[in-house]
Order: C-alpha cells, then sequence, then structure tokens
C-alpha cells in the first residue's frame, strides 16, 4: 500500500483576500471550486502549476470569527528559486513575522495568520 500527498486545508474568513494574498505572495492559482448549492461553504484549491499538491481553502458562510489557531506551531512550508526577490517581495507586502537568518529561512503570515516557511531552494 501506498499513500502520497494530496493537499492541505486551512478555514479563512475572506476568501477573495485570501486567494488574492497567495497568488501574489507565492504566485498559486486556482486550480478548482466547489460551492455547496445552498451558499453555506466555498472550497476553492490552489496549486503551484509545478507540483500535484494542492492548498485547499474553506470558506464558511456562518462563521464570523477569527479561527483559533492555538500556539501556531503548524506551518506550510515553500521552496523558491529567488529567495532574496521572494524576501523583497514579501517585505514589501509586510507579511515577515519571523526571520531565522542563521538557518537561512524566513516565515510570512496570511490574511487569517496562518504562517508559511520560505526557504531556499538550495540550503
Amino acid at each position: 500500500m501506498k499513500f502520497s500527498f494530496n493537499h492541505n486545508n486551512i478555514n479563512v474568513l475572506d476568501l477573495e483576500k485570501s486567494i488574492a494574498f497567495y497568488k501574489e505572495a507565492l504566485g498559486l492559482v486556482e486550480t478548482r471550486r466547489k460551492e455547496a448549492e445552498d451558499g453555506s461553504f466555498v472550497l476553492v484549491f490552489l496549486g503551484d502549476e509545478t507540483t500535484p499538491h494542492r492548498l485547499e481553502l474553506t470558506w464558511l458562510r456562518d462563521w464570523e470569527r477569527p479561527y483559533n489557531l492555538g500556539d501556531n506551531e503548524f506551518h506550510l512550508a515553500f521552496t523558491t528559486d529567488d529567495y532574496e526577490r521572494a524576501y523583497s517581495l514579501h517585505k514589501e507586502m509586510g507579511c515577515i513575522c519571523y526571520e531565522n537568518n542563521k538557518m537561512g529561512l524566513y516565515f510570512i503570515n496570511d490574511p487569517d495568520g496562518y504562517w508559511i516557511e520560505i526557504l531556499p531552494e538550495k540550503r
């Protein structure tokens, strides 16, 4: 028996704001969308156009408060082929929330407070 990654899910308060953030910050594009017939939820799958892995954004119509991320000890991680350019973009966007220069990485946070690790392609 063999398993492979398919997607990760996060819930978001403002779907369009999150889609725009992931497009600008990480170049992710919408690959699929599923909307409930009654309008109670929308699922949007984002991809990097390179790997089959997807990020699923879930928007719930009746959810009105920020999500409880606990201690925010989980995160997504992305590598980039141009670390310096990525850093400049994220600095300009004001979304860098933690830097570890000794390890050669940093984190950005999305509109809902989820942390995303940014790594150079070659470490």
